[in-house]
């Protein structure tokens, strides 16, 4: 997916060697900070659906271009298009949210984990999208704010949903009236970051080659049932725990993944580390359909 335009771009490619199985999503609009246009978010979501209907994909990072995530929204650049803005504001009513909302919000419709790897300037609707990440590594020198209070407005793409998961409402309300900048430990001490990495691409792939070692099945419901579940009482949460392991307890790939699992208790090894997570990482099927 490629563009000529000064609109910015969102391509998605494969790993390489034992990352084969990972997309890689990155924002790319260096000259702007990688700030983000409808264009952008149009990208995005397009991106998502074919990470989505890919099955052989196993997890997903996403990252701005020249180690920078992204200055946010590129409200200059918006506000030129009026027409275009109150399009993007309508609701789909299929989906629920409209082209702000699903830009970040398709990630979290992707069945595999997503992790993002922050470096420079994650601000406003940049931060909105690393949330709706599954993991977030950080740079302790990025620097991060909900800085849509600058502008007058709140966080309208999916933000404020994804701070209530995450934060205690008095610090999700200090951080979205204030705009205060920070940089990404304080992030992590919050919990915006999940962990602070010397070099968070480096990170997210160490992590991901974990993820991608274990059965796509039990990842993919792993995911979906805490996403599923999280707000909810333990009653649904009980159900929801019983149908995934029941399907789970009939998959190929569980009986792959137990298999392995015993033969490594047998020799003292381990299935996560070197040639025998390599193995075990071919051994499987694609993930589960949706």
């Amino acid at each position: 997916m490629t563009t000529s335009t000064g609109l910015g771009q969102v391509t998605v490619t494969r790993g390489e060697q034992d990352l084969q199985d990972v997309a890689y999503v990155t924002l790319e609009r260096p000259d702007k900070l990688n700030g983000l246009t409808l264009k952008m978010l149009r990208d995005l979501i397009r991106v998502s659906k074919r990470i989505k209907a890919d099955r052989t994909i196993r997890a997903v990072i996403i990252r701005g271009a020249q180690h920078n995530f992204s200055a946010g929204l590129d409200f200059g650049t918006a506000l030129k298009s009026p027409v275009d803005i109150a399009t993007a504001f309508i609701s789909r009513p299929w989906r629920g949210t409209n082209l702000f909302q699903e830009g970040p919000w398709c990630l979290r419709r992707i069945p595999v984990p997503v992790i993002a790897a922050v470096e420079g300037y994650c601000f406003g609707g940049a931060l909105q999208i690393a949330l709706a990440a599954d993991y977030r590594f950080t740079s302790a020198d990025a620097t991060w704010s909900i800085l849509e209070a600058k502008w007058g407005l709140i966080p309208d793409m999916t933000g404020i949903h994804s701070l209530s998961q995450i934060l205690p409402i008095d610090i999700a309300k200090r951080l979205t009236m204030t705009g205060e900048q920070f940089d990404g430990r304080r992030a992590t001490e919050l919990g915006l970051a999940s962990e602070v990495a010397e070099n968070p691409l480096e990170a997210a792939e160490e992590l991901a080659r974990l993820i991608i070692s274990r059965s796509p099945d039990s990842v993919a419901y792993t995911k979906k049932v805490f996403d599923e579940t999280w707000s909810s009482g333990p009653r649904h949460t009980f159900f929801k725990e019983r149908i995934r392991q029941a399907r789970l307890l009939a998959s190929k790939n569980t009986r792959i993944a137990q298999k392995a699992a015993a033969k490594a208790k047998g020799t003292g090894a381990s299935v996560r580390y070197g040639k025998r997570r390599v193995l075990l990482r071919e051994a499987f099927g694609s993930r589960p359909p949706q």
